[in-house]
């Protein structure tokens, strides 16, 4: 497997925690500040794996956004600062808008993250980590996200194989309903052959042993070492109430202080582990090449 970072390169177990660590916060938090180090670090380590990629990812997601910031305004009336009356009579708050704007933010944030994830972490580490202790779950894991993207390279062939053809220049619904029926074909022949080649392979008889690239090192160690003490740190903050923001009835967070901007300076460093991970590896090799 090729690493697209130097992150990814780490245990899969490494990966698993940062991951269950920055979505957990990412979906819990809704303090605007560690809603746009979510964000910031999301996208920065997105334009670290994909580059240019995960901008015009960004681009294809601000609609449902704008949309979902949208929404809660609209149908939500709570909050105390009343900025005008819509035409149906019922207040616009600014309460309502700042909720809005948050929670298009966590999502927008989550989406990334979930989008860093699938390179990281691809169906092989999930298989390594929950194959032996729940086989079932795992191997449905990993052949769903597998399947994902397999089915829409196989929808492209068959879309090209049927322009090739000539029979690609009729009517759209009739086309894209072709390839459909091109896709559900090779799906169910597919779940054919990988029953057979998984019962040939001896899937589910006791004793069947797995063969294992990943080990454990001292960096691997390390790492965990570091991702614990951000994620026990950052939940004492979250429990003493140094993450707590109210949108309803009036906007209204903790003070900034000593403690919250701890908090928030130790979530930042978590967030941005693989970035600075990948730097640091960047620049030890420039300074090697440098000196060869």
């Amino acid at each position: 497997m090729k690493n697209r970072d130097a992150f990814s390169a780490l245990h899969p177990l490494v990966g698993f925690l940062y991951f269950a660590l920055v979505l957990t916060f990412s979906m819990s938090f809704m303090h605007p500040v560690c809603l746009g180090i979510s964000l910031f670090c999301a996208l920065a380590y997105g334009l670290r794996l994909y580059g240019k990629k995960a901008l015009r990812q960004c681009l294809w997601l601000l609609p449902m956004l704008l949309l979902a910031a949208l929404v809660n305004p609209a149908f939500n009336h709570e909050g105390a600062t009343i900025l005008t009356y819509l035409p149906s009579g019922n207040p616009l708050t600014l309460e309502s808008i700042a909720y809005g704007a948050a929670a298009a933010t966590m999502l927008f944030a989550v989406l990334l993250w979930f989008s860093c994830l699938n390179a990281v972490m691809p169906s092989d580490k999930f298989v390594y980590l929950f194959g032996r202790t729940i086989p079932a779950l795992s191997l449905v894991l990993s052949m769903t996200l597998r399947f994902v993207p397999k089915f829409a390279a196989r929808a492209k062939v068959v879309a090209a194989a049927q322009r090739g053809a000539g029979k690609g220049t009729g009517k759209r619904g009739k086309t894209a309903l072709a390839v459909f029926s091109v896709l559900v074909t090779w799906s169910l022949e597919n779940a054919v052959e990988t029953a057979d080649s998984m019962k040939s392979r001896g899937y589910g008889l006791p004793g069947r042993t797995a063969f294992s690239i990943y080990r454990f090192g001292g960096r691997d160690r390390t790492a965990l070492l570091w991702l614990a003490f951000c994620g026990i740190y950052i939940v004492s903050g979250w429990i003493s109430g140094g993450l707590r923001f109210r949108y309803y009835p009036t906007l209204l967070g903790v003070t900034p202080g000593a403690f919250p901007v701890s908090f928030w300076l130790v979530y930042l460093a978590l967030c941005l582990t693989p970035v600075i991970l990948d730097w640091k590896e960047e620049r030890t090799w420039k300074q090697l090449k440098s000196v060869a």
